[in-house]
């Protein structure tokens, strides 16, 4: 399997975790470049092989090296669970060699009526994980993902060294961690709005909010937000993602945007709230066994051509305050009810 971005990568896991559970005879490669590793680790069946994008596996050649390099490990089958041409050059090569192969269906057409400014089609599309199940089951091997199957468990908290504990403190009842930026900026939360976010959770002592981001520019507003609160702490730039990973997996719920956070919490098995500025869950990227309605979206009676991006990349005029439709108080509310 051939993995790329933070949220690519982090929506393949509860799949991976199924698949094990439903398949414990069958042994999974994940190819991906190494910073993803943690995100795999204790998967049964579960091997990482490390993408050297930079050197051993840069360009056409690189990628015939990387065919070769897999190819030792004895595949049967290749499932391109990312469809870009890296991918799809090895997936050709192993279907060339005569495996099996199957690549993930990204539904381009159906998002491009999703969102786009006329005749639009606002519907729910298939989600990414079903997409990736139908992969699987393309090469034999059906995924269930229902509520009833094993798919749906997730690893335990994580045990916190005391790096971690001597960041955070250990006088909580409860942790609330908070994601606020995304790569476009159609996507973050208004800074001020989020401060009254902040502002409000921080009342309740017993609550610690956590802050993540990364960058220097982040980490900068991030220490802004915190600064004013004794139970609000920023993060960023102090742990190592794997402790970050770790950190995640203890929090009761988390407030992210349409982002790899959202993705990485879930895969976790934490409860998301989502807040949804241009883009929007129909398109698939609702983070996994989490709820339309911890999905908060901007106003489309007063923003009609939402979404006009799948990822957010795309600038409508007018639509740039479309997020402050979602007020602070209904973040607070909808992440206080579920603690």
């Amino acid at each position: 399997m051939r993995l790329s971005a933070m949220g690519d990568v982090a929506m393949t896991v509860p799949v991976l975790r199924a698949f094990v559970k439903q398949y414990p005879e069958v042994k999974l490669t994940v190819i991906s470049r190494p910073f993803f590793k943690p995100f795999f680790d204790g998967i049964p069946n579960v091997e990482f092989f490390a993408f050297d994008e930079k050197e051993r596996h840069k360009g056409f050649l690189g990628l015939l090296r990387l065919f070769k390099d897999v190819k030792k490990l004895k595949i049967d089958a290749f499932a391109d669970l990312h469809n870009v041409l890296r991918s799809k050059v090895v997936s050709l090569l192993f279907a060339l060699s005569g495996k099996k192969r199957a690549t993930v269906d990204k539904g381009r057409e159906g998002k491009k009526e999703l969102t786009r400014a006329e005749n639009k089609i606002f519907k729910q599309l298939p989600t990414m994980f079903e997409r990736h199940a139908k992969v699987f089951s393309a090469l034999g091997f059906p995924v269930d993902l229902s509520s009833r199957s094993l798919g749906t468990e997730f690893p335990k908290k994580a045990v916190l060294s005391a790096e971690i504990t001597d960041l955070i403190g250990e006088n909580y009842q409860k942790l609330i961690g908070i994601a606020p930026f995304a790569q476009y900026d159609s996507k973050v939360y208004p800074l001020d709005l989020m401060q009254e976010v902040i502002a409000k959770l921080a009342e309740n002592k017993d609550q610690t909010i956590l802050l993540f981001g990364g960058g220097k520019k982040e980490i900068e507003i991030l220490d802004s937000l915190s600064e004013p609160f004794k139970n609000v702490i920023n993060v960023a730039g102090k742990i190592k993602f794997q402790q970050e990973l770790k950190l995640i997996s203890n929090l009761d719920v988390m407030l992210s945007m349409d982002s790899g956070n959202a993705h990485i919490a879930a895969m976790l098995g934490v409860k998301v709230v989502t807040l949804w500025g241009a883009t929007h869950p129909y398109a698939g990227f609702l983070p996994f066994n989490q709820t339309l309605e911890n999905a908060l979206t901007s106003d489309r009676d007063q923003y009609p051509k939402l979404p006009t991006s799948v990822y957010g990349n795309k600038i409508v005029e007018g639509y740039e305050d479309a997020m402050r439709t979602i007020s602070p108080k209904q973040v607070v509310k909808k992440i206080e009810s579920g603690i």
